[in-house]
This record gives structure tokens, C-alpha cells and sequence, in this order.
């Protein structure tokens, strides 16, 4: 079986995935998204893709592999975009990845935990917790 480590890995991308859904779904398109808020929800955003692309990075080789429908690489990718050109980040790039790879992200990730070699009260301790709190959905 695969290492109890991907499961935070995979908890994080998930509250990420929960938080980027809240941050964005009163708004309509890239432009609203972008200027809202004086920026705060754009900006949040931009920090759990980060988050998302670097745990991404870390979920075993051996695991991704199973999943070969999501694109790592691209995930990968757009981490180190926005890590590395904060100015170079394109608005309508950021909503088209949260209104069309989140959710397939999302599944693929619930798919995982069942792969891993984990035990249940970590996973219900983590739950228990202010940061997972949005993941109520995985609990048993």
C-alpha cells in the first residue's frame, strides 16, 4: 500500500479545492472574480493553487500514476507560474481552472484516499480540526 503522508498531502488540495469554491462562487466571470474585494478573493485563490500545485508535487509517484486523467504536470505547472510571475498571472486562466479542472481534481483526490495505507482515526482526528473543516464529506 501507499504512505500515510499522501493523505495530507491529498486533505490539503482538497480544503484548498473547498476554500476555492467559496472564494469564487458568487461571481460570474474572470473579470468580477479578479477586481472583487479589492482583490482578496483573487489573491486567496492564487495561494491555495500555489498550495495545491506543491502538495501535488509531493503525493507519490506510484499513486499519480493510477490517476493518469489528471494532469500533474500541468498542476505542477501553474505552481511555479504563479510562484515565480505574480504579474504574469492571467485572470481568465485562474477561473477556467476553477470552473473546469476543480471538481475532477476533487474526485480523483476522494479516489486516492481509498488507495492509501492510512489509519481511520488519523483521518478523523484531521477532520476534527479548524483547518479540514470544510471536508465533512469524507467523514465515515
Amino acid at each position: 500500500m501507499l504512505d500515510e503522508n499522501n493523505l495530507v498531502y491529498i486533505l490539503t488540495i482538497l480544503e484548498s479545492i473547498e476554500k476555492i469554491k467559496i472564494y469564487s462562487n458568487e461571481f460570474g466571470n474572470a473579470d468580477d472574480f479578479l477586481w472583487a474585494n479589492q482583490q482578496l478573493n483573487f489573491n486567496g485563490t492564487v495561494n491555495l493553487l500555489i498550495a495545491i500545485g506543491e502538495e501535488s508535487k509531493k503525493i507519490d509517484a506510484k499513486l499519480k500514476e493510477e490517476f493518469l486523467d489528471i494532469d500533474w504536470k500541468a498542476i505542477a505547472g501553474i505552481r511555479d507560474k504563479m510562484s515565480h510571475d505574480y504579474r504574469g498571472i492571467d485572470p481568465h486562466i485562474v477561473w477556467n481552472v476553477i470552473r473546469t479542472k476543480l471538481d475532477d481534481l476533487k474526485q480523483a483526490m476522494i479516489r486516492m484516499i481509498e488507495r492509501i495505507d492510512y489509519d481511520k482515526e488519523t483521518l478523523a482526528e484531521a477532520l476534527k480540526t479548524n483547518y479540514y473543516s470544510h471536508l465533512s464529506y469524507l467523514k465515515p
